[in-house]
């Protein structure tokens, strides 16, 4: 099993502070990643992730231009502002118009927009403006790429060690641990001959990683006197078939991926995760990334799901909407229509989602995608209907769910 990330969290500022502070976590970083790889876990990156963009002092594209340099020096590979706050009173919608310079006048930071709070209700107009920007970043980047860097949150919380949803409480520093651990799934089902003794098998193997990860990080976050915030054991796949979620689902007795029972499975996948006892943060679900998975790019080549599916499958397991490759001349209304989806999923489930959609210039629903990319597997572009909600739009701005 290797780490997809160590995971740093700390307040940037204006002032000389935080130099130290990019410096201090870069060093936990590098000593946690020889520690887990001397444990059996390769590291793949160290990120680190600050407040949110809408707290960030300052102008946020020159401290981010600023930063990212201290995070390259300190050896970090890439950088979360945190999200937009869309419910911030003073610039919360005038700031989702940054983004796009942001992604692409950088090729290693991240952002986000939170549309969505348990309590604090739905902000459809930044729903819409974040369907613009999508349309925007796809058609000013190669290949639609700098989608990869930018997400809807609904309902996140910080502390989430994976990107683009990372973001600090603006409490002390922390550190979090985000897994690749699809494989776990795929070995445990394989060697299993009933239901039963698969879950047993990868709660099982989820607790002893777990365990051997915690007891590393703990004194190693209190040496640099930085709060562990836990492990975030999403079953992130890699692309190929022994790290894939969709081949775990299909090892566990559903056809393919896509046929029915592909809920059930990821029903079952994701409560053996609840089962499992260890010190959780972020999603700790199942993520089923269209193009990061070589089973689900294969079936998405075969025609078996939908965006909808991968919605109906979100009801019942991790990140919501994750590199959903969608034609090039989706339009804005149908893109907001999709985040509102989401957004109210997490919302009435009162669970974390986030979506990352990523619109393929020049390209159709059926097409293969084109990307030269060591994390992605080419998958078909998904179709769409060719209609949105706009009405629904010109009703509210701001909603209470």
């Amino acid at each position: 099993m290797n780490i997809r990330s160590v995971t740093c969290f700390l307040n940037a500022s204006t002032s000389n502070l935080h130099v130290e502070a990019v410096r201090a976590a870069g060093k936990l970083a590098r000593e946690a990643r020889s520690a887990l790889h001397s444990a059996g876990f390769p590291v793949q990156t160290s990120r680190l992730a600050t407040q949110p963009f809408s707290l960030l002092p300052g102008d946020p594209l020159r401290l981010a231009s600023e930063l990212w340099i201290l995070c390259a020096n300190a050896g970090f590979e890439y950088l979360s502002l945190g999200p937009i706050l869309a419910d911030a009173p003073d610039a919360g919608l005038s700031q989702i118009a940054l983004i796009p310079d942001l992604i692409r006048s950088t090729e290693s930071v991240f952002a986000s927009v939170l549309l969505a709070r348990q309590g604090q209700g739905l902000h459809l107009e930044a729903i819409q403006q974040t369907a613009r920007i999508v349309r925007e970043i796809a058609q000013t980047t190669s290949l639609g790429f700098g989608n990869l860097r930018l997400a809807m949150l609904a309902n996140v919380g910080p502390h989430s060690p994976f990107f683009p949803a990372a973001y600090h409480d603006g409490g002390p520093p922390a550190v979090g641990i985000a897994t690749e651990s699809a494989d776990l799934a795929v070995t445990a089902f394989s060697e299993a001959d009933s239901l039963d003794e698969a879950r047993a098998r990868f709660v099982a193997a989820v607790e002893t990683a777990a365990g051997q990860i915690t007891e590393l990080m703990h004194p190693l976050a209190a040496k640099h006197n930085c709060r562990f915030t836990g492990i975030d054991f999403s079953l992130a796949p890699f692309p190929e078939e022994a790290r894939s979620i969709g081949a775990a689902v299909e090892r566990l007795g559903v056809d393919r991926f896509g046929a029915p029972g592909t809920l059930f499975a990821t029903s079952l996948l994701t409560g053996s995760l609840r089962q499992a006892r260890f010190h959780r943060c972020g999603f700790s679900g199942l993520m089923l990334p269209v193009l990061e998975d070589a089973t689900l790019a294969a079936r998405s080549r075969d025609g078996l799901f939908t965006v909808n599916d991968l919605l109906l499958y979100s009801a019942v397991c991790g990140t919501g909407l994750d590199t959903v490759p969608l034609p090039g001349d989706a339009s804005q209304e149908e893109l907001a229509g999709i985040l509102l989806d989401v957004a109210a999923l997490a919302l009435r489930l009162d669970k974390p989602l986030t979506a990352r959609l990523m619109p393929i210039p020049g390209a159709k629903a059926g097409d293969c995608t084109e990307f030269d990319f060591s994390y992605f597997a080419n998958s078909h572009v998904l179709d769409v209907k060719g209609l949105g909600s706009r009405r629904l739009f010109e009703r509210a701005s701001w909603l209470d769910m």
